[in-house]
């Protein structure tokens, strides 16, 4: 009890330590999040009505390794240039009518997804405990869907929604969870090395 009361005190693993660095520092990991999140969108398998991406992996990894308070920041400076006209979101869409479509749900659910992860990860969900990541992950992979399918039911019935934006997408979200997990885990372990170098440890 005494252990899991100190670690909701203070951020337990901040791999980019970003509530640390100067403004340009933290701007520049805006952009490149950003940037990152976009590169995701492009990795593709076109489905109807909601494609297969790699947006959720980064999401969730974003948000793992910024934090909640930067981790939801970027990945909505991210949504503002695909609904900007920047060829950011899915197979380079953009434009105002994804959030409005069959996709919106999801689009929407990304800040929220990144900000939990990144809660959860400050507080040991990480990759010093490569389970609790994993879980950290794929809660915010169904969080994602929840939150999309229930968006997708009031455009085509809860149904159809399950059957085309959930069920479809449940061995993509443990696959992503697993590899988040294991990105979070060479994170920590990168952390890690230089302390034992410099302790003369091995």
């Amino acid at each position: 009890m005494t252990n899991i009361a100190v670690s909701t005190r203070k951020p337990s693993f901040s791999p980019l330590g970003l509530h640390d660095r100067s403004l340009a520092w933290k701007a520049g990991a805006v952009v490149l999040g950003s940037l990152f999140l976009a590169l995701s969108s492009y990795i593709e398998v076109p489905m109807v009505p909601v494609p297969v991406t790699m947006q959720t992996f980064a999401v969730t990894l974003v948000g793992a390794l910024y934090g909640w308070r930067f981790g939801a920041l970027t990945i909505a400076a991210w949504l503002v240039e695909g609904a900007a006209g920047f060829p950011v979101l899915a197979g380079g869409a953009a434009g105002v009518q994804h959030f409005v479509g069959p996709t919106g749900g999801y689009l929407f659910s990304f800040p929220i997804v990144g900000a939990v992860v990144g809660w959860l990860a400050e507080r040991g969900w990480n990759g010093n405990r490569v389970m609790l990541a994993f879980a950290a992950m794929l809660i915010g992979n169904l969080l994602c869907l929840v939150l999309g399918t229930a968006w997708l039911a009031v455009m085509i019935g809860a149904e159809k929604a399950i059957t085309f934006g959930f069920l479809p997408f449940i061995v993509g979200g443990l696959l992503k969870s697993a590899l988040g997990a294991a990105t979070l885990k060479l994170f920590s372990t990168y952390r890690a090395e230089p302390r034992d170098r410099s302790s003369g440890t091995r």
